[in-house]
């Protein structure tokens, strides 16, 4: 089998080279007249070996690396579509379930009732006072009593 460096390029691998050499120079590692004579040498070149010569002092691409948190887990470990829909048809399932039982023990009933209990005393109590009970118009000792009706 023939070695690498002594295959011939095509010329996408020059292109790719070439590309590399423009990011090297954005990136400030060469300098303008280092890129056009690279650039020169890289279209000239025949082989792997005379591409690989060309970036041989300069590192491979630069990846950004992966932020940490969110989804950096999933990419790692990926979980199967069923899974996620499997997680999502308990959830709801029990939440729908502790609804209707909520809804059936009666336990809705508790605030409703504590709510107008006291919203009807705080409804009693103003109208005493507009009609004169303590706190209104007719002083302190004067109580009246009002009926609901």
């Amino acid at each position: 089998m023939a070695r690498r460096s002594s295959l011939r390029a095509s010329d996408a691998d020059r292109e790719r080279v070439a590309e590399r050499l423009r990011e090297a120079a954005t990136e400030g590692r060469i300098l303008a007249h280092e890129l056009e004579e690279r650039l020169g040498r890289a279209f000239r070149a025949v082989t792997y070996g005379e591409l690989d010569d060309v970036v041989a002092d300069l590192p491979g691409p630069v990846e950004p690396r992966p932020r940490r948190g969110g989804f950096a887990l999933m990419r790692r470990y990926p979980v199967p579509a069923a899974m996620i829909a499997l997680v999502i048809a308990v959830t709801v399932t029990a939440m729908v379930a502790a609804a209707v039982l909520f809804a059936l023990s009666g336990a809705w009933l508790l605030p409703v009732v504590l709510f107008l209990t006291f919203r009807s005393r705080g409804l009693r109590r103003r109208r005493a006072r507009r009609l004169g009970g303590p706190g209104g118009p007719g002083g302190p000792g004067v109580h009246v009593h009002v009926h609901r009706w």
